[in-house]
């Protein structure tokens, strides 16, 4: 099974989105959240941590586990789990892109990004829902 650490970024009431770029082979071209692949030997807070800082050049420090998410395509993907956290303090000031996995980004509130028709995960639309509810 591939684990995947997945954190979602809050601010003043926001969440920031991560759109995956077009050459991706998991969900291109689709709304996503920030994260990646856990490595051999790795735990999931630190794949977390690493994977935020490779892809956004953000480091946690203050997170929390909110859901644990089954593949949704597993006829096409290999069966993963996807551990997604709220991460509300972190350290190195703006969220920059970095690398070529993901296209744009942009912080949009709990209830419209659920809305989005093009989210990487069908599930996240109810992960975001439930953080609208908590703010």
């Amino acid at each position: 099974m591939i684990h995947l650490a997945c954190g979602i970024f809050m601010r003043d009431g926001h969440l920031l989105l991560v759109r995956r770029a077009a050459h991706k082979d998991w969900y291109p071209n689709r709304w996503d959240i920030v994260g990646g692949h856990v490595e051999k030997n790795e735990s999931v807070e630190d794949a977390l941590v690493r994977e935020c800082v490779e892809e956004v050049g953000l480091s946690p420090t203050r997170y929390a586990s909110l859901a644990q998410l089954p593949e949704p395509k597993e006829t096409k993907h290999e069966k993963a789990r996807y551990h997604v956290f709220l991460i509300t303090k972190w350290e190195g000031g703006e969220p920059r892109l970095l690398g070529d996995e993901h296209t744009e980004m942009r912080w949009i509130a709990p209830n419209a990004a659920a809305a989005l028709p093009d989210l990487s995960h069908p599930q996240y639309a109810s992960v975001f829902r439930a953080l609208s509810v908590r703010n």
